[in-house]
């Protein structure tokens, strides 16, 4: 499967590896879900050379999204590309009881994994989340990855409770977009049986040598082969090469960045002809402005023709 890059941890049945991009939520003009579109989406990625895909997570807009429409979603995404690379589902939500209702509907519709984001909103403890974890695990029979990105939901995860999730049979796996190096680190250096996954394109390349087996990438959703490129340059022992695109990618992660939070990608589909239509409110587009200039700087990057 791999040769120089790290390989999954030896608990993952699903072997999760290479570029998994957290897939974008489609939307029609009105702002209701566009299923097909969503399809869509996870249809260009995999085209791009994605390895597995992660709808429902940030760039999924998950948090925006009722849950018949994120069970529909799901649905969606496994029918369209659910026999070609893995999908793992994102199901968390700030209560455990919704969060197995979520786990269970995502069973149901195919899924081959989960990921559970730690709780949001109340401050918990390691018992608190450690706990939320095992009774998401006992309700569904599906490998769960924990999904640890404590600037966005106020709760972080010591070592030590990842020491007691690992314990868990079928929690398999992190994604960590903590930018804590030293902590990822460690956690991968106590527990080669869970995989690790890298959840910032700041830390792409970093992330690899560190131990993540594979990337959840937002830049991926938007330009999948570059970042395909760089986890193939990795794999195949060409790290200055790999180093040479994470430097590419840091320019993407910049110019994706303009304008109001989480606009870059969509942005950056549309200017590539695949619309996605608008964010959920609050959450809005790039004006007119911010678009052209981010065009502009796409142009330059050679990401879209002149």
């Amino acid at each position: 499967m791999t040769s120089n890059a790290p390989a999954p941890g030896s608990d993952d049945p699903l072997g999760i590896h290479g570029v998994v991009p957290p897939t974008v939520t489609a939307f029609h003009d009105d702002e209701s879900v566009d299923y097909e579109g969503t399809a869509a989406h996870a249809r260009y990625v995999v085209d791009g050379g994605a390895h597995g895909v992660f709808p429902l997570g940030t760039n999924g807009e998950f948090a925006m999204l009722s849950g018949t429409e994120r069970d529909r979603v799901v649905r969606a995404v496994v029918d369209e590309v659910g026999d070609e690379v893995p999908v793992i589902a994102g199901v968390g939500a700030p209560s455990t009881q919704r969060t197995v209702v979520r786990a269970e509907a995502a069973a149901e519709a195919g899924a081959d994994g989960i990921v559970v984001v730690t709780p949001f909103y109340y401050p918990l403890d390691d018992t608190a989340a450690v706990n939320h974890y095992r009774r998401v695990c006992d309700a569904v029979d599906l490998p769960t990855y924990v999904y640890h990105i404590p600037s966005k939901t106020g709760n972080e995860l010591s070592l030590a409770a990842v020491d007691e999730l690992a314990a868990i049979p079928n929690l398999v796996g992190v994604k960590d977009s903590s930018k804590d190096v030293p902590w990822l680190g460690q956690a991968i250096d106590d527990h080669p049986e869970l995989t690790f996954l890298s959840g910032s394109d700041s830390l792409l390349f970093p992330g690899l040598e560190v131990g993540c087996s594979g990337m959840v990438s937002a830049v991926a959703n938007a330009f999948p082969e570059l970042v395909v490129d760089l986890y193939e340059a990795y794999d195949a022992g060409d790290e200055d090469r790999a180093r040479e695109l994470q430097s590419h990618v840091y320019d993407v992660r910049s110019a994706l960045k303009r304008g109001p939070y989480m606009a870059g990608v969509k942005a950056a589909l549309s200017l590539q002809g695949f619309d996605a239509g608008p964010l959920r409110s609050p959450l809005r587009r790039m004006d007119d402005a911010d678009e052209a200039a981010l065009a502009d700087e796409l142009r330059e990057l050679g990401l879209l023709d002149s």
